[in-house]
């Protein structure tokens, strides 16, 4: 934890000796109050509070001195009760094997990946002092780029901003650069040709990032998910009954997120590509060759990492019959 991170940390705590139990400090990756992200944390809130004697404070993203790697770690000292935190992997790795790339390939395999994990990321998380109560998957990350790209081929000798060093084998694997890049850095470096492209969605990075983008090509390199987390203390401190009524909201609001940004995918697809970018669907091979080119990495990150890693890939190949 950082210097700024110990000082929100005393400052909440501060408040927190005079709040009472129900009152909670909720935190937010994203700083976009119009996301489908923001809105759905927005709904959880409103309806936490109309249901149950549960009030919670919603922070949107840099509003409190808390990095956005650290969102897990903050929940879990009680720096916040409860956050959407799409930056968890660093705490809680083994969720990364339902961010492989080509892995899961479509939503009917994510759902399917996702339930069989789902006790394993429970178990997880709880070792973090973490209750975990959902989450919600943007659309799949598909390739935006400087250059005309119309196959995986002409990635080869471009530099590609990644989020995950999964995402970076992938461009490796095609002969491309991973860069590994904060969203804030992304327009600069994509003006001044540090990178060439990005993987996003058209509903994610891609929103705000379009004018620089003049080409899509449509190919599904893997998904990205946000969970939703609880302190355990500050859960535990909660009536059974306000605890059962947040889990089931956050069961509903969750899926209704993930459908929002489907909607909103297509809505971009279409706004993006009236604007002048270039759409273009993925080739025929494609995909069966990726996917044939990246099932050893899945086989060797997991034995890299441990059994428990070996289990978990096998747990989600079984589950999607891969």
């Amino acid at each position: 934890m950082n210097i700024k991170t110990l000082g929100a940390a005393a400052l909440i705590a501060a408040s927190a000796t005079v709040a009472h139990a129900d009152d909670w400090t909720a935190y937010t990756y994203s700083s976009v109050s119009t996301t489908s992200a923001v809105k759905g944390m927005q709904r959880i809130v409103d309806r936490a509070a109309e249901d149950s004697d549960l009030t919670i404070d919603l922070h949107l993203g840099k509003t409190l001195q808390i990095a956005s790697a650290d969102i897990t770690q903050a929940v879990g000292d009680g720096i916040i009760d409860m956050a959407a935190d799409f930056f968890f992997s660093g705490s809680v790795p083994i969720a990364r094997v339902l961010n492989l790339p080509m892995l899961i390939e479509n939503d009917e395999e994510w759902a399917k990946a996702y339930a069989a994990m789902e006790p394993t990321l429970v178990e997880a998380f709880a070792q973090q002092g973490v209750v975990l109560l959902g989450g919600y998957r943007y659309p799949e990350q598909t390739i935006f780029t400087t250059f005309e790209i119309s196959s995986l081929a002409d990635l080869e000798g471009h530099k590609i901003r990644v989020t995950s060093p999964e995402q970076g084998k992938f461009v490796e694997m095609f002969g491309g650069a991973p860069i590994t890049l904060s969203g804030s850095e992304v327009p600069t470096s994509l003006e001044r040709g540090v990178i060439e492209g990005v993987l996003t969605a058209s509903a994610g990075g891609a929103k705000n990032w379009h004018e620089f983008l003049p080409y899509n090509y449509r190919f599904a390199v893997n998904y990205g998910n946000s969970m939703i987390i609880a302190n355990q203390d500050s859960f535990d401190a909660l009536s059974e009954g306000t605890q059962t009524k947040l889990r089931e909201i956050v069961a509903e609001e969750g899926p209704a997120t993930t459908a929002a940004f489907l909607e909103d995918e297509e809505a971009q697809k279409a706004s993006q590509s009236e604007a002048g970018m270039t759409l273009v669907d993925a080739a025929e091979g494609d995909a069966e060759m990726a996917g044939e080119k990246l099932a050893p990495f899945w086989e060797s990150w997991a034995e890299e990492n441990g059994p428990e890693y070996v289990e978990a890939l096998a747990t989600v190949r079984e589950a999607i019959g891969k």
